[in-house]
């Protein structure tokens, strides 16, 4: 028997089957649309998210010669925030998805901070005041679609993060569900009492017929419709990618603290059952809830990390494909003074200005491509560390060890770069899918596939350590220009 894991990221949808030892047994993906209305705007189309995430299903599933009967269970993780609203009765989207990095609502954010509101947000919610959250862009849907709040407020409307929306699909409307990890990632989510939280709901000006009913990240949600996958198979485990991917590093005990390095770089503490607030610009948020016990973490969001190689490759096409990054950036001892600050949907986590735009600072006339990939790779790193910093005010301990994963983590350089600017050993799972392997774990804990997570711990493997060789003093002159050159993006 398996679990299969739904694994819909920002820019593909993936499928990954495991076995009873954690093994990855079958995988597909497929890339989607990016959608780009106008700038600082991203969205996908419901349909194809939905479209490519059966597509890679059924693909993993014929690829194994199995039969869906021989699935266990499904989890389901994926990119967060993200936000579809839908016609109950046909099931039809109202409008595209808007994506977790987009700033159209930035302006209203702005509002919201000059008069007032943001303590009061964060007491509730662990959140800050920003447009990467769900509740300004719901507000946004109902706003400027013609009659949605109307039909809203008529309970004809329905509110989901893609794990929703998939979940929606996969019971042919049956189900309308959420977990508490992704909803504690709209701002309307009261993370303390774990409740839909009406105060907040009021000031967003969002009917609550629109929400979909909260479940613990591992229990009994639904079962898939006979006709999809040609099975009822049931769907037991649900978190949003980055608590996913901590559960999947088995970062159980506090004071672990994972880091995936994937479109941005999401790294995560588990700071135990208790929700303390940062007084850093870091976010509080459910990890997980299991067995009626919650776990709590903090994170240090960074919007742009993966896709700014991306971004290499299709804007400045100073590459032809990802992989030749690390090649190009090790042909230079370093980045002759180049830093790239990839603000591209703003900046987050400590800094959150949503204003902020990217910048190439030290250019000259040697300057080189080389230059520019290793600049970035660094960035990428250096972005980290200004989490990692403000991590370590907020809880008084210092990290010690951070737990990599994500597709960019495979890249050499830039885990050794994280390793010497930040001063902190990083290990590398061996398995990179960590994300599709935490919602394996919490769908195969509901059902009994797994008994327990100390059954699942010791299947954690490291691939590589990478321990710090730059100096100190080196890695500090290197943070110090890194802020300089951050400031200027303000």
């Amino acid at each position: 028997m398996y679990i299969l894991s739904l694994d819909q990221g920002t820019t593909s949808s993936r499928a990954v089957i495991y076995d009873h030892d954690g093994k990855i047994c079958s995988v597909a993906q497929k890339e989607f649309r990016q959608i780009f209305p106008n700038p600082g705007w991203v969205e996908h189309d419901p349909v194809e998210i939905w479209s490519s995430q059966m597509a890679v299903a059924s693909e993993a599933i014929a690829k194994m010669g199995i039969l869906p009967q021989s699935l266990t269970a499904i989890g389901i993780t994926n990119q967060r925030e993200t936000t579809i609203v839908w016609e109950r009765k046909t099931g039809k989207p109202v409008y595209n998805a808007i994506v977790w990095q987009d700033r159209r609502t930035a302006g209203y954010c702005d509002e919201l901070i000059k008069s007032g509101k943001s303590g009061f947000i964060k007491q509730k919610t662990g959140l800050e005041v920003d447009a990467y959250f769900s509740a300004t862009k719901i507000k946004w849907i109902l706003d400027h679609v013609p009659g949605a709040r109307k039909k809203a407020i008529k309970g004809e409307l329905a509110f989901g993060t893609v794990d929703s929306w998939l979940i929606w699909n996969l019971t042919f409307g049956n189900s309308h569900l959420t977990d508490v990890t992704n909803a504690s990632r709209t701002m309307v989510f009261n993370i303390h009492d774990l409740q839909w939280d009406d105060e907040l709901l009021e000031l967003f000006d969002i009917p609550r017929e629109m929400l979909p009913e909260v479940n613990p990240s591992s229990c009994f949600f639904t079962e898939t419709s006979g006709k999809i996958l040609q099975a009822k198979i049931p769907i037991t485990g649900v978190a949003g990618d980055q608590q996913a991917a901590m559960f999947g590093q088995m970062c159980i005990r506090k004071g672990m603290v994972k880091n995936t390095y994937g479109t941005g770089c999401f790294l995560m503490k588990n700071i135990g059952d208790k929700p303390v607030l940062s007084e850093h610009r870091l976010l509080t948020t459910v990890a997980w809830q299991i067995n009626g016990e919650v776990v709590y973490a903090l994170e240090g969001s960074v919007f742009t990390a993966g896709s700014l190689v991306h971004w290499l490759r299709d804007g400045l096409q100073i590459i032809e494909n990802t992989r030749e990054i690390e090649p190009l950036a090790s042909s230079v001892e370093d980045s002759a003074g180049v830093i790239i600050v990839p603000a591209f949907t703003g900046l987050g986590a400590p800094y959150w200005k949503p204003e902020a735009t990217g910048t190439i600072n030290g250019l000259t006339r040697g300057s080189t491509r080389a230059h520019i990939a290793r600049a970035a790779l660094e960035s990428i790193a250096l972005q980290s560390c200004d989490v990692i910093r403000a991590m370590e005010k907020d809880t008084g301990h210092p990290v010690k060890l951070i737990r990599a994963d994500g597709g960019a983590s495979a890249n050499n350089l830039l885990m050794q770069m994280q390793a010497d600017f930040s001063q902190i050993t990083v290990e590398r799972s061996s398995n990179y899918e960590t994300t599709s392997l935490g919602a394996a774990y919490f769908a195969g804990l509901a059902v009994g596939f797994w008994k327990t997570t100390e059954e699942i711990k010791s299947a954690w493997k490291a691939d590589k350590k990478f321990k710090p060789v730059l100096e100190k003093k080196k890695a500090e002159k290197k943070i110090n220009n890194w802020l300089q050159a951050v400031k200027k993006t303000f």
